[in-house]
C-alpha cells in the first residue's frame, strides 16, 4: 500500500502539490492521471524521497522510503529511463544495481526476458531506442521483485506492441496482490489499464474512483477527465502548477 497524508510541497511559493491525501490499495491498477505540470511526477519524486515535502507524508507499507532496508526489495520504480551510464550494457546496470541491492544475480536475466531485451543485453544502453530505455527501467522497477511499483508515464516512447505488452504486464503485477501506481495524461489508455483512478489538478486530489464510475458519470470518459480537471484551471484556461 501507498498512503499519502495531506502531502503538500510549493516551488517560489506555488504549490506543486496541495494536501494530498490518498491511499493506493494492492491487488488493482491505480492510474494517476492529470494535465502535465498537475503535480503527478513531483508527488512519486516525495514517496521515493527524492523531494522532501513541506509538510505531510508519503508512506510506503507504513514507512518512509528512507526508512526501508532494502529499497529495491519493497519499491520498484521508473521515474526517468535515462537514469542509466550510457557507456554500460544493461545487462551490466542491472547487475550493478543487483549487488548493490542484495539481489540475486540471477534476477538480472529474468527481467531481461520479461521486458523483452535479452537479445539486446549486451550493448550499451546509451544506443537503445527510447523504447528500450523505457523496458530498461521497467526491468531496473522489477529487479527486486517488489510489492509495490511506481510508474511515471510508462509507456513514452513504446510501440502499439509495447502498449500492450506494458498494459499486460501492469495487470499481471495488480493480479498478484502487488501495489501498482501507473501515472499519466492519457485518460484513454488508463481506462484499457488501470481499476481504479486517482485524479489530481494543480497538485490538489480532483477524484478517486473507478474507471466505471467515471464513464457513467459522463458521456465519455474525454469529456469526464475534462470537466474534472477543468476545475483545477486558472481564469485564462491555463494549468497554472
Amino acid at each position: 500500500m501507498i498512503e499519502l497524508r495531506e502531502l503538500t510541497k510549493s516551488y517560489g511559493g506555488r504549490a506543486a502539490v496541495d494536501g494530498l491525501s490518498v491511499r493506493v490499495q494492492p491487488g488493482v491498477v491505480t492510474g494517476f492521471l492529470g494535465p502535465n505540470g498537475s503535480g503527478k511526477s513531483t508527488t512519486m519524486r516525495m514517496i521515493l524521497g527524492l523531494d522532501a515535502p513541506d509538510h505531510g507524508q508519503a508512506l510506503v507499507v507504513g514507512t518512509r522510503y528512507a526508512d526501508l532496508n532494502w529499497p529495491l526489495k519493497t519499491v520498484g520504480a521508473l521515474l526517468d529511463a535515462g537514469a542509466f551510464h550510457p557507456g554500460r550494457s544493461g545487462q551490466a546496470h542491472l547487475a550493478a544495481l543487483a549487488a548493490s541491492n542484495d539481489i540475486p544475480a540471477s534476477r538480472v536475466g529474468r527481467v531481461l526476458d520479461v521486458v523483452g531485451l535479452s537479445d539486446a543485453a549486451e550493448r550499451r544502453a546509451g544506443t537503445y531506442s527510447l523504447g528500450m530505455r523505457q523496458r530498461l527501467g521497467i526491468a531496473v522497477a522489477l529487479l527486486g521483485d517488489p510489492g509495490v511499483l511506481l510508474l511515471d508515464e510508462p509507456v513514452n516512447g513504446l510501440d502499439p506492441e509495447g502498449i500492450r505488452w506494458i498494459r499486460d504486464l501492469l495487470r499481471g503485477l495488480a493480479a498478484e496482490g502487488r501495489t501498482v501506481f501507473v501515472s499519466s495524461h492519457l485518460i484513454a489508455e488508463m481506462a484499457l489499464t488501470a481499476d481504479r483512478l486517482v485524479v489530481i489538478g494543480r497538485g490538489r486530489l480532483l477524484a478517486e474512483t473507478t474507471v466505471a464510475e467515471l464513464a457513467g458519470r459522463h458521456d465519455n470518459l474525454e469529456d469526464a477527465f475534462f470537466r474534472l480537471t477543468s476545475q483545477a484551471t486558472d481564469y485564462r484556461g491555463t494549468e497554472v502548477s
